[in-house]
């Protein structure tokens, strides 16, 4: 197997990884309030770990090949500013649902939203591993485990409130399948015509920018959504839960 096949095979592995967080959907027998409680709880607390240990950090480094430290810090808290407005934005003017029940509309946009967010973050991630593959191929395959773990979670945060808002399975995949077909289609992308132009600055703004969109899903839609069932305790377990996963896959990979 040559290197662009294998860059390509791990990157989609990574990407349709995203699909094992449909699970929770085939277990209807559980109590649909401590379901959807617990899984955005821990979505949340795996976005939030993402953006703060590794998203920020990596964005770091990389503006710190090009720009001194104290502009790169500035430069990155600007963009991550901005990944804040723009997941607002996105927020105030995305389809409601307006056809589903009031109770489910929430939910429904926060599967939305939560897809949008991940589909720009796979993007960048499947232009990362296809590169990082093809130059040394032992980092490939440890960067491509990192991340099918944490589209795991990434895809609970989609289908479950996908699932609840529409009663429809078939709706659930559909959308988490479009978030992880984004990470082979970064590959993609950087294969045929990227690759000349991604450099460090322009990977480390849009980490940055990412990092923004995912502390503002997570703070914004995912925990008050989650806390609304009226299961705090529940809820801050699988925060912590989801936070105790994203820190030991960063100490593993």
């Amino acid at each position: 197997m040559n290197t662009t096949t294998l860059a390509f095979l791990l990157t989609s592995l990574a990407g349709f990884s995203t699909m094992i967080g449909t699970i929770p959907i085939f277990f209807h027998r559980f109590n649909k309030e401590k379901v959807i409680t617990a899984s955005l709880a821990f979505a949340a607390g795996v976005m939030i770990t993402v953006s703060c240990t590794d998203l920020i950090p990596e964005a770091l480094t990389l503006l710190h090949h090009t720009f001194r430290p104290t502009f790169s810090m500035l430069l990155m808290a600007l963009f991550v500013v901005i990944g804040i407005i723009f997941s607002m934005l996105i927020d105030k003017y995305l389809p409601d649902g307006t056809n589903l029940k009031k109770g489910n509309q929430k939910l429904f946009r926060v599967g939305l939203i939560s897809m949008l967010a991940i589909i720009l973050h796979n993007v960048p991630e499947g232009i990362a591993t296809f590169m990082a593959t093809s130059s040394n191929t032992k980092l490939g395959i440890s960067l491509a485990i990192a991340i099918a773990l944490h589209n795991i979670p990434e895809g609970i945060s989609i289908s479950v409130p996908i699932f609840y808002a529409t009663q429809s399975r078939l709706k659930a995949l559909f959308y988490t399948l479009i978030s992880g077909i984004s990470e082979p289609i970064g590959a993609l992308l950087a294969f045929l015509f990227l690759s000349p132009f991604i450099n460090d600055t322009i990977m480390g703004l849009l980490f940055s920018l990412i990092a923004g969109i995912m502390v503002h899903i997570a703070t914004y839609e995912l925990l008050p959504t989650s806390l609304q069932y009226k299961k705090k305790s529940q809820t801050l377990l699988f925060l912590g839960i989801g936070i105790g996963f994203m820190l030991i896959n960063h100490f593993l990979f």
